[in-house]
């Protein structure tokens, strides 16, 4: 349940919310408060008020509205905002604004790893030329072999921000502990969470509450339901961060002929369930470059609000994922692709029936 408190409500209004909830529901109920759109929300597990509790609660000055929502997760649900929501990014590290789940999908590229600072000049240059809008690059690399190349660390932030300076793109890349969040945030203008990490619950507070607000792109865990998936979006946004963009990276399968296998079914579905944009990742769904065009057009047309796309100038020479990263000239077709499928997935069907 939420509770909608007015945008006039004083803090002190706001506590007396907080403290008769508890007296209506009990004290040992967890209950949250955050803000979004621009409203202070108050959010408790369950719709089990009795009626004169809910219209006590309902009295209250301070109280806009009651929302009983019937799904575990509450704020990304699409019956409690059923409008959907943009991610801006790029606007405050000095970077190009770009809004993802706009009308036009986003193009996000670049290496899996910053390897050296040639590498990515030489990559982001590229990714912009071919007309992708954010850059992506890890600085911090979770490896399943502890004897593989594990990033930069550090040093591939401060690489990540001159690529920013140099080209206008704004950059995501992963955060991988709680400790760490404010460190990336500093240089990252999107955290990404990735699938090993989608359930690390105090990863996802961290990155809820810290107080700048950096949008955070979740990937989905490597056998994780729908519903798993959006409690950890929940996570983040009733810490008090509003900004996040999920992604559909593939998961577990028994074929070995892919990766991954990349459930497009979720892209629609998620649409139904949740407000929050929607982003497919080909290139760690299928881990071959070959097949990366094609399910790009797919996700577009499924219905994806952009893609993110492991790009490099020279995948065979990559220190990671150079088998599933395909080259700028790709990225290139690629992005005209998808505008072009876009385009027609948004255009009025005119259908004319020869006999």
């Amino acid at each position: 349940m939420i509770i909608v408190t007015r945008s006039q409500a004083t803090g002190e209004e706001h506590r007396q919310v907080i403290e008769l909830l508890q007296q209506l529901a009990g004290s040992q109920r967890p209950i949250s408060a955050t803000t979004m759109l621009e409203r202070r929300l108050i959010t408790i597990d369950g719709n089990n008020l009795d009626a004169q509790a809910h219209a006590a609660l309902s009295q209250h000055s301070a109280v806009e509205r009651i929302v009983p929502l019937q799904t575990p997760y509450q704020l990304v649900s699409r019956v409690f905002q059923s409008e959907n929501s943009r991610v801006v990014v790029g606007d405050r590290l000095g970077g190009q604004s770009v809004s993802i789940g706009a009308a036009a999908p986003v193009v996000i590229a670049g290496p899996c790893a910053v390897e050296s600072r040639e590498q990515l000049m030489e990559i982001a240059h590229a990714v912009k030329a071919a007309g992708a809008q954010v850059l992506r690059g890890g600085a911090f690399k979770p490896r399943t072999s502890p004897y593989q190349f594990q990033g930069l660390g550090v040093a591939g932030l401060h690489l990540l921000a001159q690529a920013r300076e140099e080209t206008g793109l704004p950059v995501i890349t992963e955060v991988m502990e709680p400790e760490m969040v404010d460190v990336v945030a500093q240089y990252a203008d999107i955290l990404q969470i990735g699938s090993r990490n989608m359930q690390n619950f105090p990863l996802l507070q961290a990155a809820g509450s810290h107080l700048a607000r950096r949008p955070v792109m979740l990937k989905r865990g490597l056998a994780s339901t729908i519903d798993e998936w959006l409690l950890a979006a929940e996570y983040i946004v009733a810490a008090g961060n509003p900004n996040v963009i999920l992604c559909e990276r593939g998961i577990r399968s028994f074929d070995t002929h892919t990766r991954n296998l990349l459930d497009l079914t979720c892209v629609p579905l998620l649409h139904e369930l949740t407000h929050l944009p929607v982003i497919v990742d080909p290139s760690h769904a299928t881990g071959r470059r070959e097949l990366v065009p094609t399910m790009s057009r797919a996700a577009i047309a499924a219905g994806a609000d952009g893609l993110i796309l492991e790009t490099h100038t020279d995948p065979n020479s990559a220190l990671c994922d150079g088998r599933q990263s395909i080259t700028p000239e790709q990225l290139q077709t690629i992005v005209y692709e998808t505008r072009l499928v876009a385009q027609i997935m948004s255009a009025p069907a005119v259908f004319e029936y020869v006999a």
